[in-house]
């Protein structure tokens, strides 16, 4: 993203507007206080008491007579906009200037469109400062699918490292682990498919949903066949790595395992944000930086070494922990303003770090928490169904009901209540971490010309 200036001869100003406006590139600055006073289509627009949601523009000056009388609305909208650039421009002899945003690449081809105005885009440095604002690059459905977990919780800050691949990795892993059954996932798949066929019609707007429907799909089929679960314990398939019900710990540990990986990477991208935002002196001594990653795989190795009984390991991952904690209590003093407040202050943090530090962690164990939920559910139904084949026809034809019933209300719950709590790990455990500010989303000034629309 570069800091651009506008400049154009002032006879020419509003012909290098709507240059700009058309192109859709450039995110022009507007004044944060004493908005300027409207011009004659900005009063023309207060008179007519409406608000069109799609303004647009004509490539001469309008006559706002003969728009009122037309009833073009959205074209005095258009100019009305074209006016209030205007105005708030800032004038040096017979050149006129507005500075914005503008992405880089763009630059080349909308210099030369202005050219022909007799108008520039000057590239200028980045005030001290102030972060530009951010343009995520779309990469395609996926991606796109997949950002929406990102723009939810925020907007990226301009240094920091777009998260949305990790993001959607975790997501789909957490949803999979807590909705493990192969016949629901597949009924997951079966609906991507259909979204991204545009069905049902009414649907539409959910088409551009459908990798994140398949994904979460595909992840629900891989832990239902480790689960052996196929619309619940039906016996279709064996079970390849656990029976939630069968071995509880073994699953709680596995959570927790996976919880305990996701944090690292969390932690990771946060020490490259904290570098980057603030050089290599926030990204030490940053609880979210390398001071709070030395502590939590530090505590992770004291673990390790108590489990395995491995003096060294625990040793030294003490030793990692203390460094950690010192360099996070260094960060947490100077924020304070130094002295014994800022040091009892410190004190305080650090308590909180390493509490907040275990309590993100076992967070995880909703992950089995909720695997066993769905697992109960499936082994109750397929109970009820069971209890009832083999009894008579009348019998039969209830059990096909309650096992029909059943799953549709187990998929319905589950499928809400793992992609909640997916979303809860995800905004609070992880991006928590990664996030420690909010960035401005780019919003460039777009207008079409009356012969598009």
């Amino acid at each position: 993203m570069r800091r651009v200036a506008l400049a154009a001869p002032r006879d020419d100003l509003r012909a290098a507007l709507v240059t700009v406006a058309v192109a859709g590139t450039v995110q022009l600055d507007r004044p944060a206080e004493n908005p300027a006073a409207p011009g004659p289509a900005g009063a023309l627009l207060r008179r007519l008491h409406t608000n069109p949601t799609e303004p647009a523009l004509t490539a001469e000056p309008p006559d706002l007579a003969e728009l009122e009388r037309s009833d073009r609305a959205d074209l005095v909208a258009g100019e009305a906009q074209v006016e209030e650039y205007a105005e708030i421009a800032v004038r040096h002899g017979e050149v006129a200037a507005l500075t914005g945003w503008s992405p880089e690449p763009d630059l080349p081809a909308l210099s030369e469109r202005l050219a022909g105005h007799g108008a520039a885009l000057v590239p200028l440095p980045t005030p001290r400062g102030v972060d530009p604002p951010t343009l995520l690059r779309s990469g395609g459905e996926v991606r796109g699918a997949f950002s929406s977990l990102v723009s939810t919780y925020g907007t990226v800050p301009y240094p920091d490292i777009d998260p949305t691949p990790l993001a959607g990795v975790a997501y789909v892993l957490m949803f999979g682990m807590m909705f493990g059954d192969a016949g629901h996932g597949l009924l997951l798949l079966v609906a991507a498919v259909l979204l991204r066929a545009g069905l049902p019609r009414r649907s539409h707007t959910l088409r551009q949903a459908w990798p994140f429907v398949g994904a979460a799909g595909l992840a629900a089929i891989v832990f239902g066949a480790l689960y052996g679960e196929f619309f619940g314990p039906t016996g279709v398939l064996p079970v390849l790595w656990v029976a939630p019900l069968d071995d509880p710990v073994r699953l709680l540990t596995a959570a927790v395992a996976v919880g305990a990986v996701l944090l690292a990477a969390a932690y990771g991208v946060a020490v490259v944000n904290r570098w980057r935002e603030g050089g290599p002196r926030l990204a030490m001594y940053a609880s979210s930086g390398v001071a709070g990653l030395a502590v939590f795989l530090g505590l992770g190795a004291v673990a390790g070494g108590l489990y395995l009984r491995s003096g060294l390991l625990a040793g030294a991952g003490g030793v990692v922990a203390a460094a950690g904690l010192f360099l996070a209590a260094v960060g947490f003093h100077a924020e304070a303003g130094g002295g014994a407040s800022g040091a009892v202050q410190a004190g305080v943090e650090l308590f909180d770090t390493v509490i907040r530090l275990g309590s993100n962690l076992f967070s995880f164990a909703r992950l089995a928490a909720f695997g066993l939920t769905h697992a109960a559910l499936g082994w109750l139904v397929w109970s009820g169904t069971t209890g009832l084949l083999g009894s008579g026809w009348l019998a039969a034809v209830a059990g096909v009901a309650v096992f029909v019933a059943g799953n549709v209300l187990a998929f319905a719950l589950e499928a809400l209540v793992a992609g909640i709590q997916a979303l809860r790990l995800e905004f609070y455990e992880l991006f928590s971490r990664i996030f420690t500010g909010e960035g401005e989303p780019f919003r460039p000034w777009h207008l079409p010309l009356e012969e598009e629309t």
